[in-house]
């Protein structure tokens, strides 16, 4: 009876163990299956996630003014490649259109501004070469970058507007500005000066005008120009902050320059006069006496 006892007890031991590790085994299995069921839905929701929607292409224009429209759209919206391609399209429809090439230029700036951004993350830093003269003085500067390009054929198509209309005060401010993008700083300065004249009661102008005799360091002129500008719009942050900088660079010139003075004429000491040596007065010359002849030759 013992013996019997022995044996059922044993038996369900073993029964007992063999349940639990089954019960183990199958959670630890579905809670394996759990976690990879998890990763694939990770992973499914990350590929969605990182699947971008289709661009729309750009549509082939057939009208310049059309393609301005939208390169300038898509500028404002920071859509910056797609703007060159429709402000390129404008350009080629037609060539003389001032402000698409101007708009080309400065979407052109943004995308070369970042290349340099990034290009800086990677090697050392080299400042930007200016465009260079090459042959005589007065010769055309190089232009190598796809910015200066457009910005000179827009500087080529707002001088032709001006030509047929000397009194167009849009195109000489717009030149001014393409001017300035190329760093021409006088060119620009005499083209804002114009704009300035035909309309001086544009706040605008004047504040591009000022902001370029800054540039010259003509602080008076750049003074009188922002003054301007405040009178005909007193709620323009911008021209009044532009105006404080104005009067410090004025002031820091004012403070800088001292009238020049004729250097001290520088007078010899007064030396004791000396008495005059005597003269001396000359010897008087001796006559030669006539030999006496021998009387007896």
């Amino acid at each position: 009876m013992k013996k019997v006892f022995i044996f059922l007890f044993l038996t369900t031991l073993v029964f007992f163990q063999t349940n639990c590790t089954t019960n183990t085994t199958a959670e630890n299995s579905n809670q394996a299956n759990a976690n990879l069921e998890l990763t694939a839905t990770a992973e499914t929701n990350q590929a969605n996630t990182n699947v971008k929607p289709a661009e729309t292409p750009l549509p082939t224009f057939t009208n310049a003014d059309e393609a301005l429209a939208e390169g300038k759209k898509l500028l404002d919206a920071l859509e910056t490649e797609k703007a060159v391609e429709a402000l390129f399209q404008a350009v080629k429809l037609n060539p003389d259109l001032a402000e698409a090439h101007f708009n080309l230029g400065i979407a052109y700036s943004l995308i070369e501004k970042e290349e340099e951004e990034t290009a800086i993350t990677q090697i050392e830093a080299t400042p930007t070469p200016k465009p260079t003269r090459k042959g005589k003085k007065n010769a055309a500067p190089v232009r190598t970058k796809n910015s200066e390009k457009a910005f000179d054929n827009a500087v080529k198509a707002y001088k032709k507007i001006i030509a047929k209309n000397k009194l167009d005060d849009a195109a000489h401010f717009n030149l001014g500005r393409a001017y300035n993008k190329l760093n021409e700083d006088q060119d620009a300065m005499k083209a804002l000066r114009e704009a300035v004249k035909l309309k001086p009661d544009d706040a605008e102008y004047q504040i591009e005008y000022g902001v370029i005799l800054m540039k010259l360091a003509q602080y008076q002129e750049a003074v009188a120009a922002l003054k301007k500008a405040v009178s005909l719009d007193d709620s323009n942050l911008q021209a009044q902050e532009l105006l404080e900088k104005a009067e410090a660079g004025r002031k820091r010139i004012d403070f800088g320059i001292k009238p020049k003075l004729p250097p001290p004429v520088q007078q010899e000491p007064i030396k004791p006069r000396e008495n005059p040596k005597p003269r001396e007065t000359p010897k008087p010359k001796e006559e030669s006496t006539p030999e006496k002849k021998n009387a007896n030759q």
